[in-house]
């Protein structure tokens, strides 16, 4: 149950651009010589099993033995141990079974909002026994926004409506305080939570953006609050400072209270984070960690909206963007483990052992928009603040760890999280910390330990106070030990101990990892690393350095030369110990003329090959497609909409200038389907969909968290033959619908070349919640140029 000592959470509105791949190069296990070098070992590894789930905005609250998360898009999830989820509910739909018809049920607020969903919910128990979900809908691009409860007997509901509580956004006309409404200096009424302090009165604190956060006393029989209070008490923010979703957490060890927030925007190029000031009464006065009035704390009205560099400096920064990156040689696959715009916290203090979470949505490096929930154990340092844990909370057991400056010597991965609000990843950097108590490496400065398993950290005059903690890494499959701590001025460092190799199994876990994909057709620059593990050295030697040199850089052989075998060589150092890897490469020739790729779809073995009739011969795989009779003498690829796509060789985008050129025939249907999608994971692509979520055609190229886009004024109309088309040519791209332009940019900065692409895509999205395209395909051409408009009204004029 949410009491006294446990509150409840509130949402957010629904990117910094990614680091690059460590590249394809880290993709294999590490050395089996790492899993004999541990150089701690706590106790005996219990595996967790974590299992996954999206809820925006997640909001706890524990039932008995599970734990329940509500978010937004009343999304509901829950578990009994935090670490393996089940969704409960999702979406705002009438089937939704939490609150059934909500359409009708929560009509007054989505119609007041002028919206289709709802944002992050709260849910507390009351005295009645019953469950009170504190809902908001708002309009998103403005805070004209409704706030209400709706009560069940049981936590998975059905709720029932008990009326909006609180409206904002209201233009120009009486707001809840009798005065007119202002978006500076009033609240946008949504990220709700309900929770009672420590003498067991209730309240509400919430906002977003608009005029900051708010505090509201409640009434404990009826849920609501007491009369004549307005909007309530000013807590921080105002002026449209991006702070938003507070949470509040009594802490009977401290005897403060704690109000968590998230400050910036909640994208992955939006910098989200998570902050915390304290109080000793709920309704404050709130200081950070330096001793600043929280309620000074807002965006400089001067300045242009959404103002991040006036209210950075404020509030304790307990986590943002990072990553603990996973070097070549060390255990695990891929770059390593870290967050994009961690936010939109609720916690929960667990009476019984005195443990606090925090649980949180995140997104993750290189994956997007796509976001899952975390929970984190937090501990409180010898000041009073809490420190979350940098490792994602595993049940591990850890009453027995006694930290000695024996066993805490060793190198770590070190990540100092910084009070700005960035788009940019902090990536990890290694440092040693010596018995002695000194630390060297990245960073310099002393260590010690305080009692208890506490730590203080001192570098450049810095003092952090923090904590040692055992974690389970999920790289290396085993706990080890790591440390949280925070300086005097609010700003969070972690460290990850890491395994302690000797040189030649340094060298040996690097040669095995290393790994360049697949080598058969390289056509765009290779990133070839130059370090690996524990500062190895890397170094290379190519066979044949005109077509590849030893920097990775690509020249493709002329036309007719044919393709060019290259051997690379790495050499690997670390200390006096070497190795070396040889890989085997193919560049192949430039194409045969500007026609790269000409697809009529007219081969018998439609249903596995896609027959490219230009000189190239760059075929392409068929998945599921049917050939489809338009006459006797033609055919064409038709598409389920549910599994069937063609993969076209990504060497059909090595060019600057480009034609995409494509008969179609869309059956409509949901957005976001894709005419093609090609591009290199999700920091790099571009695509073309017959509908977006505004109901328009639209080309985006998207590179490293920035979009380029060329938008219709309508979707692409359906159930009948359309030739469509995109040209890029220097920076100015044209998108032609039945041979006429129909959008148009001189901003197409990015190239096709730019992308690397490694899959290319006819029918499919590279985001796996997109639909498949429906419909037909027919005579699809690719153009290492920009076709004239002259030559697309031709095109055009030919109907398959």
């Amino acid at each position: 149950m949410k009491r006294h000592l446990v509150i409840a959470l509130s949402t957010a509105l629904l990117a910094a651009p990614p680091l690059s791949p460590i590249s394809a190069l880290a993709d294999s296990t590490a050395s089996t010589a790492l899993n004999s070098q541990s150089s701690t070992t706590w106790s005996e590894n219990q595996v967790p099993t974590f299992k996954n789930v999206s809820v925006h905005d997640p909001s706890v609250i524990k039932v008995e033995d599970t734990y329940y998360v509500f978010g937004s898009h009343l999304q509901v999830a829950k578990s009994k141990d935090l670490i393996s989820w089940n969704s409960v509910a999702s979406g705002v739909t009438d089937d939704n079974p939490v609150v059934p018809n909500v359409t009708k049920e929560f009509a007054e607020a989505l119609q007041w909002a002028q919206t289709d969903t709802l944002w992050a919910a709260d849910v507390i128990q009351l005295a009645d026994g019953k469950y009170y979900m504190y809902y908001n809908a708002c309009k998103g691009d403005s805070p004209r926004s409704a706030l209400g409860v709706a009560v069940a007997d049981n936590i998975e509901g059905p709720y029932k409506d008990q009326g909006i509580l609180l409206k904002s956004g209201m233009w120009d006309e009486i707001s809840e305080d009798g005065t007119i409404y202002d978006a500076t200096k009033h609240p946008n009424v949504v990220d709700p939570d309900v929770f009672f302090d420590k003498d067991g009165k209730l309240w509400m604190v919430y906002g977003s953006y608009s005029g900051g956060i708010f505090i509201l006393e409640m009434d404990e029989t009826t849920g609501k609050p007491l009369p004549n209070q307005g909007y309530g008490k000013k807590l921080t923010g105002g002026n449209h400072s991006r702070i938003e979703a507070p949470y509040m957490l009594y802490s009977p060890e401290t005897d403060y209270y704690y109000l968590y927030m998230s400050y910036g925007g909640l994208g992955a190029d939006g910098g989200y984070n998570i902050r915390v000031a304290r109080s000793k009464t709920p309704d404050g006065p709130f200081y950070d960690a330096e001793g600043n009035d929280m309620i000074k704390v807002m965006a400089d009205k001067d300045k242009p909206l959404f103002d991040d560099q006036s209210i950075e400096p404020f509030g304790v920064k307990l986590l943002g963007n990072f990553l603990f990156q996973r070097q070549i040689g060390d255990p695990g696959t891929g770059q390593g483990t870290g967050y994009v715009s961690p936010g939109h916290n609720s916690a929960y203090y667990d009476e019984e052992s005195g443990k606090q979470f925090l649980i949180f949505h995140s997104r993750f490096p290189n994956r997007g928009e796509e976001h899952e929930v975390r929970v984190h154990e937090m501990h409180m340092n010898s000041e009073g603040w809490p420190v979350v844990s940098p490792y994602r909370y595993a049940g591990i057991k850890g009453d027995t760890l006694q930290v000695t400056a024996q066993n805490a010597a060793g190198s770590y991965k070190w990540v100092n999280h910084g009070k700005d609000i960035t788009a940019e990843i902090k990536p990890s950097q290694i440092v040693q910390f010596t018995a002695d108590g000194q630390v060297t490496g990245a960073v310099t400065g002393k260590w010690s330990l305080q009692g208890n398993n506490k730590v203080r950290i001192t570098s450049n005059d810095v003092v952090y106070e923090g904590v040692f903690t055992q974690e389970w890494d999920s790289d290396s499959q085993q706990n080890v030990l790591t440390f949280s701590a925070l300086s005097s001025s609010g700003v969070a460092i972690w460290g990850s101990q890491m395994i302690a190799l000797k040189d030649q199994d340094v060298v040996l876990a690097v040669k095995k990892d290393l790994n360049l994909g697949n080598t058969e057709n390289i056509f765009f620059d290779l990133s070839l690393p130059t370090t690996g593990t524990r500062d190895s050295q890397i170094t290379w030697k190519s066979s044949l350095p005109s077509v590849l040199s030893a920097d990775g850089a690509v020249n493709r052989p002329r036309s007719g030369k044919g393709d060019a075998k290259v051997k690379l060589t790495a050499t690997i150092r670390k200390g006096t110990a070497t190795a070396t890897k040889t890989f085997n490469v193919i560049v192949p020739e430039q194409a045969k003329g500007q026609l790269l790729g000409e697809y009529t779809f007219e081969n018998k073995k439609l249903a596995k090959i896609a027959e490219d009739y230009s000189k190239n011969s760059y075929h392409g795989q068929a998945f599921n497609i049917l050939s489809s009779a338009i006459g006797s003498k033609n055919q064409a690829a038709a598409f389920n909409g549910k599994d069937s796509y063609i993969q076209l060789p990504g060497i059909l985008t090595d060019t600057t200038d480009f034609t995409f050129s494509a008969w179609v025939n869309w059956d409509g249907g949901g957005a976001w389907q894709r005419i093609f999608d090609f591009g290199n994971g999700l920091t790099r692509h571009m695509f073309l969909t017959p509908s977006q979520h505004n109901g328009a055609l639209q080309f985006t190229i998207h590179d490293q968290g920035r979009d380029q886009s060329l938008i219709a004024a309508e979707a692409l109309p359906t159930k009948q033959w359309v030739h469509v088309a995109v040209t890029l040519q220097g920076d100015t791209g044209t998108l032609y619908v039945n041979g006429k332009s129909v959008a148009s940019s001189s901003e197409i900065t990015f190239n096709p070349n730019d992308l690397n692409v490694t899959d290319a895509y006819l029918g499919k999205s590279r985001y796996a919640a997109d639909p498949f395209y429906q419909g037909k395909m027919d005579n699809v051409k690719l153009y290492d140029k920009a076709l004239s408009a002259k030559e697309i009204q031709r095109q055009a004029q030919v109907k398959p």
